[in-house]
């Protein structure tokens, strides 16, 4: 009976196949988003402090009490400096821009590889992911050298003769959305793909017997149902480009303004690691809310499947 016992409290204690197989994911995110998220949340609150690392710590524990002293100034700066509100909606904009330009100029793209052959729709979605093969400051360096006054787009407009001098696009926010478009364009078009590839084309015969136009069948067949492409696309590319820094940094000028590059400024120039990591919470706490409704959309479509 007592080994029986002991038998029963181990299988309790150590876990079974299946919540090894959950557990591991769980595990990883806690190690590497997690706890990277409460060391930065933990500095949010600290003060700057001309020491290695830059700033106090947050707690102190003398004569067996525990002081937390939270810093709540950081994020008042936020609110109150003009400079940081400029970044976050420019950071903003500029995603909300590049998200749509990646929509437009995708799903033709996506459909046009739906509608392929099957042995073409193998070759055509491997060209559209050869470029993210390769690193992205080499790409981005390869549009500098396109977009500069003495670059190849130039070059080409003024020897055709549509131009008489060269046109300033580089370190112009002309330039930015080229490079984001160009960078995030796979992230909307395999989504999409994947999500027209499925679609029941019956469905577009029926409408075309009863009548129905091809752009009619389309607007009120195609889109609807290639939706939950649509939001996924569109939730690749808005909340890396929220973010972004490699791409304003280098095709972007004065005027580009978004909290990829102020946070960059304020951990390494400024050094200031509590208003950058109270930049990087807020930042952060708004790309959870296209999260959120993202998740939503999808509840809503799986209760509607059942």
């Amino acid at each position: 009976m007592n080994m029986r016992k002991f038998k029963r409290r181990m299988n309790r204690i150590i876990p079974n196949g299946r919540q090894m197989v959950i557990g591991v994911p769980f595990i990883w995110l806690f190690l590497f988003f997690m706890l990277p998220f409460f060391i930065v949340l933990k500095i949010s609150f600290a003060e700057a402090d001309v020491a290695i690392p830059p700033y106090t710590e947050i707690y102190t524990f003398a004569e067996q009490k525990l002081q937390l002293l939270l810093n709540l100034g950081n994020y008042a700066l936020l609110s109150d400096d003009d400079l940081y509100i400029a970044a976050y909606l420019g950071s903003l904009k500029m995603a909300f821009i590049s998200t749509l330009l990646c929509l437009l100029i995708g799903y033709p793209m996506a459909y046009a590889i739906a509608s392929a052959r099957k042995e073409l729709q193998t070759v055509l979605v491997l060209l559209i992911m050869m470029p993210t093969w390769t690193a992205i400051l080499i790409r981005v360096y390869a549009w500098m050298g396109i977009l500069s006054n003495n670059g190849l787009l130039n070059g080409f407009l003024m020897s055709m003769g549509l131009i008489d001098e060269p046109l300033q696009i580089l370190n112009t926010n002309l330039a930015v959305y080229i490079g984001i478009v160009y960078s995030y364009l796979p992230f909307m078009i395999l989504p999409l793909y994947a999500n027209l590839v499925k679609h029941d084309q019956s469905l577009l015969e029926a409408a075309s017997d009863l009548g129905s136009s091809t752009f009619n069948s389309f607007w009120k067949i195609t889109i609807p149902l290639s939706k939950n492409g649509i939001i996924a696309g569109c939730m690749l590319v808005f909340i890396p480009v929220v973010g972004e820094f490699v791409i304003p940094e280098l095709l972007g000028g004065p005027e580009t303004l978004m909290i990829g590059k102020v946070l960059w400024q304020e951990f390494f120039n400024n050094r200031d690691w509590p208003v950058a990591s109270a930049l990087a919470v807020v930042m952060l706490a708004i790309l959870i809310v296209p999260i959120i409704l993202f998740n939503r959309s999808q509840a809503k479509e799986m209760e509607g499947k059942e």
